[in-house]
């Protein structure tokens, strides 16, 4: 099973948000699912390191516009780089190749990424599949999001999400919904 995370480039090691992610990725990697990350730094780099370091394979999705414009390149957990030109591409990419995706904190590109994947998910445009967002900053950003525009967001596609409050809720979500018990 390949399981998309995304998240932001923020973190750094011993951070508490680099510490989840990290976390995160050894659950993953240790139930044997593939894990494809953005493949560069901060949540990308912890997953990355969590899940290869837990036995786990792991895919970076790259591009050359974000190298182009920050010096990056894909951490050294990647075991597979799967490279495109752009942004966008990569963001479709991290969306239909994956069984399930998880979103961890971040900025706007990770909101672009949960939103762009939750419209996908919405028009049919992909496959049904659980995208699961952690913290109380997405439930809180999602709570006001169903509050304040009630009347264009219906139930079913609310139901297209799962908000987790931290990393082992979300773990033990996507456990329930891709059928596997406890490693």
């Amino acid at each position: 099973m390949r399981i998309t995370v995304f998240g932001g480039s923020k973190p750094k090691p011993g951070e508490p948000a680099y510490d989840d992610a990290y976390y995160l990725g050894q659950l993953l990697g240790a139930q044997g699912y593939s894990v494809l990350t953005g493949g560069y730094i901060g949540t990308m780099e912890a997953v990355s390191r969590g899940a290869a370091e837990a036995g786990g394979h792991v895919i970076g999705v790259t591009c050359d516009e974000i190298e182009s414009w920050r010096p990056v390149s894909p951490n050294r957990w990647v075991l597979e780089e799967m490279r495109f030109p752009t942004l966008k591409e990569r963001m479709y990419a991290l969306i239909e190749e994956c069984d399930a995706a998880m979103t961890l904190p971040g900025g706007i590109g990770t909101l672009a990424e949960a939103a762009a994947m939750w419209s996908q998910l919405q028009t049919g445009a992909t496959s049904p599949r659980p995208l699961i967002l952690i913290g109380m900053g997405w439930q809180k950003t999602f709570q006001t999001l169903f509050e304040s525009l009630d009347e264009y967001i219906a139930e079913k596609d609310r139901d297209l999400l799962s908000l987790a409050q931290d990393v082992e809720s979300a773990y033990h979500i996507l456990q329930a919904v891709s059928g596997v018990s406890n490693p």
